[in-house]
């Protein structure tokens, strides 16, 4: 290969990051003459993208959502749960550093690093679906300039990059070489939802690489962008590891807190109560119950790990399929509560109407992925029950065929019961003897903690809370 001689040699307007020197790559860096290339706009992706923007990094975006596309090329930010990042957007869109396209061909030729941020979500039977993040590959293969640095943010199982991806961008025909022809690495991003940026600027990041000099590019251009511990790793299924375990370890806890709330209610005991007065001891992590985990990470990152024991030793990670079977129960306690409070009201459940609160799958983010309100609603359908919904970041839609209330106070009108699924903020204040007052039948299930046993029942409420006792 022919060496770049400076960083004002340019060939086809692409630095080859690839051949610089260090110091080229520092001055590349810190003169904004690399360009990036985020592919998946998303959730993730877009506040990525931004930050890199934000940096001096020229960046653009590619989606396959054309409305997408053409909303944020128009100026509008989508992720409205997201603060700070509205700021960002505006200063880097008028800065011009920053454009999204459709078109992956035209923005792989003028990248010199190309970001994954695509789903990776479960099919029908719960097996990760990495179709995405192939169909990408294959593109890579075909547009893909020699000497770009490819870096994997999605989160994958370990091995597949090495086992699945760079086989598919390396082609049949061997095209390209990885590490040679082109660099490949993971940064798995450790954000969440609805605190993206916080957590963008005081998380560690990991880095992993096919070897220890592309390792050290991705590092050097992470340091840029972001401000925080970057973690070495010895190949890129470590890091992947890591990023699954930290996940996995969470979706088992909040299992094992799930079957006690179960177990405390029918000693009279309150869960909440317990795990406050636990965590007071050092080295216990408290996780709290609630009606079902959902969301793109913690149920996919579980399946992610059964779908690579079962290529292993199908015996392995047993643990982690009982812990998701518990959790993916919850949703059918939750709807068994609110049976229990018809009966002891004397009324039948069926043809009754029953308000959710709250759809998304946690507390103050608009995304309904994998939500346990799904369930919930589901369930309570069969028993033949009339659905209204209630969700301050999803007012006036349809959400699992159901049209949503645009306002509180006319959505308890005419309800015989209330489940509060999702702890949204704007929950926080509910007062007992207003729904007391303002429902036909003052019947509630409370699955997150957020309204007050005692209150609740001095309201003249029937209520039972998720792990509480009477």
């Amino acid at each position: 290969m022919t060496r770049i001689k400076s960083i004002g040699e340019k060939l086809d307007n692409n630095v080859k990051i690839m051949e610089l020197t260090t110091d080229m790559l520092n001055q590349a860096i810190q003169t904004g003459k690399i360009n990036v290339c985020t592919i998946g706009i998303g959730r993730i992706g877009l506040p990525t993208a931004l930050s890199f923007a934000l940096s001096g990094l020229p960046t653009i975006g590619v989606d396959i959502n054309s409305n997408l596309v053409d909303s944020i090329n128009s100026g509008k930010f989508p992720l409205k749960d997201e603060p700070g990042y509205d700021i960002i957007f505006e200063e880097v869109m008028k800065k011009k550093n920053f454009s999204v396209t459709t078109k992956i061909d035209e923005a792989l030729s003028k990248s010199d690093v190309v970001l994954l941020s695509l789903p990776t979500p479960m099919d029908s039977n719960n097996v990760p679906d990495y179709s995405a993040l192939k169909n990408v590959a294959q593109q890579l293969h075909d547009f893909l300039i020699p000497g770009t640095l490819v870096i994997v943010e999605s989160t994958v199982e370990p091995g597949f990059i090495e086992n699945e991806l760079i086989p598919i961008i390396e082609g049949n025909d061997k095209k390209f070489l990885a590490g040679n022809d082109f660099g490949i690495g993971v940064c798995p991003e450790t954000a969440n939802p609805g605190q993206i940026l916080n957590d963008f600027n005081k998380l560690p990041r990991l880095v992993g690489a096919i070897n220890e000099k592309i390792a050290d590019i991705i590092t050097r251009i992470y340091k840029h962008v972001f401000t925080v511990d970057l973690i070495p790793m010895p190949n890129c299924k470590t890091a992947n590891a890591v990023k699954l375990t930290t996940n996995v370890f969470r979706d088992i806890n909040i299992a094992f807190v799930n079957e006690l709330a179960v177990l405390f209610e029918s000693l009279g005991i309150d869960t909440n109560k317990v795990l406050e007065a636990a965590k007071t001891k050092y080295n216990f992590q408290i996780h709290y119950p609630g009606p079902g985990v959902g969301g793109p990470c913690l149920p996919v990152n579980s399946y992610q790990f059964l779908n690579l024991a079962k290529k292993i030793n199908p015996d392995l990670l047993k643990i982690i399929k009982l812990s998701r079977e518990i959790n993916e129960k919850m949703p059918e306690h939750v709807v068994n509560l609110m049976k229990s409070c018809f009966k002891e009201a004397n009324k039948q459940i069926e043809n009754s109407e029953i308000l959710i609160l709250g759809v998304s799958y946690k507390a103050n983010v608009k995304d309904i992925q994998i939500s346990p309100a799904e369930p919930i609603i589901q369930n309570l359908k069969d028993l033949k029950v009339k659905i209204k919904i209630f969700d301050p970041y999803f007012k006036d839609v349809e959400i699992f065929g159901i049209k949503t209330e645009s306002n509180l106070v006319d959505a308890l009108k005419n309800i015989d019961g209330l489940v509060l699924v999702t702890n949204h903020k704007e929950f926080d204040d509910l007062d007992s003897s207003m729904l007391y007052t303002q429902m036909r039948t003052p019947i509630v299930v409370d699955s997150r903690g957020v309204i007050d046993h005692d209150a609740a029942k001095k309201a003249g409420l029937i209520f039972k809370g998720l792990g509480q006792g009477e």
